[in-house]
């Protein structure tokens, strides 16, 4: 084991057992599981930064929601993370309708403003947060145009397509309705949802306050949830333009992907933008 990290697991009150297992999923930073004397713990070593916004990210959605399982962080520092270890069990009908109930508490915790009161990242990808108390307009000019921007100056899109983007990023205010803003966790894709003996559990969040459909996007674009969790979240009938809200926000995590993986994402971008023009 590296000297550096034993000594920062030693000094959170753990003594190692064996040597750190790697993880898979961890395309951004290192993620591994160890074998402590008080349990297992999961590792990740990144960007000081960034795993200091996930560090209170995961602070704030613990103390947010009593319906979801968060992992306690357990200490960070220099590049390191260390939090406690969830082991998945695999999903049943209930844990589908226990996420959607406590999706909808999280998402119930709102404020005026949209944004954070830091930046963080979505990946690593640098995601602005400066607050705005327009929804519409944090969409615009926090998360659609500078993605979009990144991926011109990349030669990622063509000039029609970011012409494209940029024509729905200003028509946000035609068709979208101005709503308090609520916690998100920022990148909930089936990969950050755990299913747990304890309910559901959510990680690696890159939290903010902006529109709950950003969650919900998320979650359907890859791998949708079942049946049970949208009745659950919902409690009633999804808004009418239900459809066209997702389209619009799984706009910014396939410009996302198309940045940081590349162009296998821009056909999935066009179909989504296509489906947002389409009303």
């Amino acid at each position: 084991m590296d000297s550096e990290l034993r000594d920062f697991v030693r000094s959170l009150g753990l003594s190692p057992q064996g040597e750190p297992r790697p993880l898979g999923g961890g395309d951004i930073a290192a993620v591994s599981w160890l074998e402590t004397d008080q349990g297992p713990v999961v590792i990740k070593r990144d960007d000081a930064e960034r795993l200091s916004g996930e560090a209170e990210g995961l602070r704030v959605l613990g103390q947010a929601t009593s319906r979801l399982v968060v992992p306690e962080v357990l200490g960070e520092g220099d590049g390191w993370l260390v939090m406690e270890a969830l082991e998945s069990t695999g999903r049943t009908g209930r844990d589908e309708t226990a996420l959607g109930e406590g999706l909808r508490e999280l998402h119930d915790t709102t404020g005026a403003m949209h944004g954070w009161h830091r930046d963080n990242a979505c990946g690593s990808t640098p995601q602005p947060n400066e607050p705005l108390e327009d929804g519409r307009a944090f969409q615009r000019e926090r998360r659609l145009l500078p993605l979009t921007r990144a991926c011109h100056d990349r030669g990622l899109i063509d000039a029609r397509l970011r012409s494209r983007l940029e024509n729905v990023a200003a028509d946000l205010e035609t068709w979208l309705p101005a709503v308090p803003s609520s916690l998100v966790h920022g990148d909930l894709w089936s990969g950050n949802v755990l299913f747990t003996r304890r309910g559901p559990a959510i990680i690696d969040p890159a939290v903010y306050r902006h529109y709950p459909e950003v969650d919900l996007a998320m979650l359907t674009l890859f791998g949708a949830p079942g049946e049970g969790f949208f009745a659950a979240y919902w409690d009633g009938d999804a808004p009418a333009d239900w459809p066209r809200r997702e389209a619009l926000f799984q706009l910014y995590p396939l410009l996302n992907h198309l940045l940081l993986f590349g162009g296998a994402y821009r056909s999935g971008v066009e179909r989504a933008l296509s489906r947002v023009e389409a009303g």
